[in-house]
């Protein structure tokens, strides 16, 4: 599946994630979960001066992006149980990741997420705002999405507020969350 992954994975949605990522200062340190092999949507955003760090639980997926991106770090394993999360950045991306996952593990994901960021730190990932399911096109498995409704309270869950939403030109919706600052409270973060 990986290598079906890596062939078929378009250009969509690199340059909406290129635009959020001008919300980040210069350098922002960013946790991208499921990085596959790095291209294109790390790659953009290291070459823009971002320290970007990759996890991905596929073996061939990942010395794609370290072949891709051999200054970055990187570690084979699922978002789930990953060492980096152990860390704390200035952003986290899940594009194309979080519907893949069993509603258990999207809800753990986020809470992860939570605790990772920096205050202030940005969270951008992709699911439909609808609640349905589905079979992935890149991935051919079960896909799911909660639906705004319960992204933002999940999102809130973890300490984190929805700070907007965009669509790509693939028809992509992603959510955009922010961590507030230290001097900010959930309800007045934008």
């Amino acid at each position: 599946m990986a290598a079906d992954f890596a062939r078929l994975r378009s250009g969509i949605g690199t340059q909406a994630v290129v635009g959020w990522a001008q919300c980040l200062p210069p350098g922002a340190s960013i946790l991208d979960i499921g990085c596959g092999t790095g291209v294109p949507i790390a790659s953009a955003l290291w070459h823009r001066g971002f320290a970007v760090h990759g996890i991905d639980p596929a073996p061939s997926l990942l010395a794609a992006f370290r072949r891709n991106l051999p200054a970055a770090p990187a570690a084979c394993e699922a978002a789930e149980s990953s060492g980096f999360f152990y860390r704390q950045f200035d952003a986290a991306i899940a594009i194309g990741v979080m519907f893949l996952l069993p509603e258990s593990s999207q809800r753990a994901l986020i809470h992860r997420v939570g605790q990772l960021l920096h205050p202030g730190g940005h969270f951008l990932f992709t699911a439909p705002c609808q609640t349905c399911r589905w079979a992935d096109s890149l991935t051919g498995r079960p896909s799911r999405s909660l639906g705004d409704a319960r992204y933002r309270q999940l999102l809130a869950d973890a300490g984190l507020a929805l700070a907007g939403g965009f669509v790509d030109e693939g028809a992509n919706h992603y959510f955009h969350a922010r961590r507030p600052g230290t001097r900010e409270t959930l309800d007045s973060a934008p």
